[in-house]
């Protein structure tokens, strides 16, 4: 059985007595907390008041009615988050569309049936209780992880930072296989509820007016497809978590030891997928444009987990490049751009360019970049390690080549060689 959260209740905003009645007999039977509001301007004040963990919301009401309600509790950071299921006997798919579209989860059509308001209740409180915890799994992780970094590099020793990425990537891991499992025997479940449906259908033609009734006020078929695409949204959401975590887990491969045959390529994505949030727009800048142009590169034989370390170095620097120089109004007329170019030269080295467009660096300071402890960075915002930590593992651990051109106004670019062999 699904329980509420120490006093947690479910919010009713609805106008009309019957319906109050039956939708709190409902929930009062299944032993759920709830209270009740009987306009849209009170759940509001209710909700930023005291937050709900789902909300039965009607449609038409007096005042402001149930989907600028609902708008307006989605654009409240406090309350954007709650669950919220339309209660009403609109069946047309405008309002439906409509009400997802503001950001509602669910229909519950009138008149109510117990056993539906039931079930729907439940599914939803579950789906919020699995993000919540998954969300919350990720945040811890990402804030032990934030943590670890800072100590690690203080210390030097940034080699271990990849033990840490590879446990949190088996604990999101861990989450998600139990939705991803689920969702396929779903699939199944739901295939033969509406292979059945359909059998009845053509069993029995002409069905009773009753049941008439219920199928044109659930919207049958348009209930059956829905069902398969929020099955379909389920499935690639946890595919976008699943390929979160293998990117952690090929970020972080423990190969110190040894040298292995490795794809320099996936090393490259994964940490772009790392370094994801970063990427994106935010208040201050557009989102980083990465343009990658990657040419056939054999394996190479390297410390994998090392190298990812350089790329997340030296990449996590170029952001911090652009988002110095937009904040200084350096950069504001350009697309802030990273460009990865990889290729093969005569000598048989791999060569990985990371290049961005940003205001460049200097030549006075352009020739201490590698020095450990040096930094152009503000107070705060570096430790001066990252390159000279970078430096070390191309050149003294893969007997290569990291170096940097770069002209004021234009940019900066790392160049980094290493044998194939």
């Amino acid at each position: 059985m699904i329980k509420l959260l120490n006093n947690g209740f479910i919010l009713i905003v609805d106008d009309n007595p019957t319906n109050l009645s039956v939708l709190c007999a409902a929930l009062n039977s299944e032993g759920f907390r709830f209270r009740v509001a009987v306009d849209g301007e009170t759940a509001i004040a209710q909700a930023e008041r005291n937050q709900p963990e789902l909300i039965l919301l009607d449609v038409q009401m007096p005042g402001i009615d149930g989907f600028e309600t609902c708008r307006r509790l989605k654009a409240n950071p406090a309350t954007q988050n709650i669950p919220i299921i339309f209660t009403t006997a609109l069946a047309d798919t405008e309002s439906k569309t409509k009400g997802f579209s503001l950001g509602a989860v669910d229909y519950i059509p009138k008149p109510f049936a117990q056993e539906e308001v039931i079930a729907r209740v439940r599914v939803h409180l579950q789906l919020k209780k699995l993000t919540e915890s998954l969300e919350q799994q990720v945040s811890d992780r990402t804030k032990a992880l934030q943590q670890a970094q800072v100590q690690l590099v203080q210390q030097e020793k940034l080699s271990t930072l990849g033990e840490l990425i590879a446990g949190i990537g088996h604990e999101i891991n861990n989450p998600i296989n139990f939705i991803s499992s689920n969702i396929p025997p779903l699939e199944e479940y739901i295939a033969g509820v509406t292979e059945l449906l359909l059998l009845y259908e053509q069993e029995y033609p002409n069905p009773t007016a009753k049941i008439t009734t219920a199928i044109e006020k659930l919207d049958l078929n348009f209930v059956l497809e829905d069902m398969v695409k929020i099955l379909n949204s389920l499935q690639l959401g946890s595919e976008r978590i699943q390929d979160l975590s293998n990117s952690l887990r090929n970020f972080s491969r423990s190969d110190s030891d040894t040298k292995i045959p490795a794809d320099l390529h996936q090393g490259l994505d994964s940490t772009l997928m790392i370094l994801q949030h970063r990427l994106k727009a935010n208040g201050e800048r557009p989102a980083i444009e990465v343009i990658k142009s990657y040419g056939l590169l054999p394996e190479v034989n390297c410390y994998l987990g090392q190298m990812n370390q350089v790329f997340m170095n030296i990449l996590a620097n170029a952001i911090d490049a652009l988002d110095e120089a937009i904040m200084q109004g350096k950069i504001s007329h350009l697309i802030p751009e990273i460009k990865i170019v990889t290729e093969i030269d005569s000598e048989q080295l791999v060569i990985i360019r990371i290049a961005d467009n940003g205001i460049g660096i200097p030549e006075r300071l352009k020739q201490r970049l590698f020095e450990p402890l040096f930094t152009t960075k503000t107070v705060g915002k570096g430790t001066g390690l990252g390159l000279s930590i970078a430096y070390e593992i191309v050149v003294e651990k893969h007997k290569g080549v990291l170096d940097v051109n770069s002209q004021l106004g234009k940019g900066t670019e790392f160049i980094i060689k290493i044998p194939i062999e």
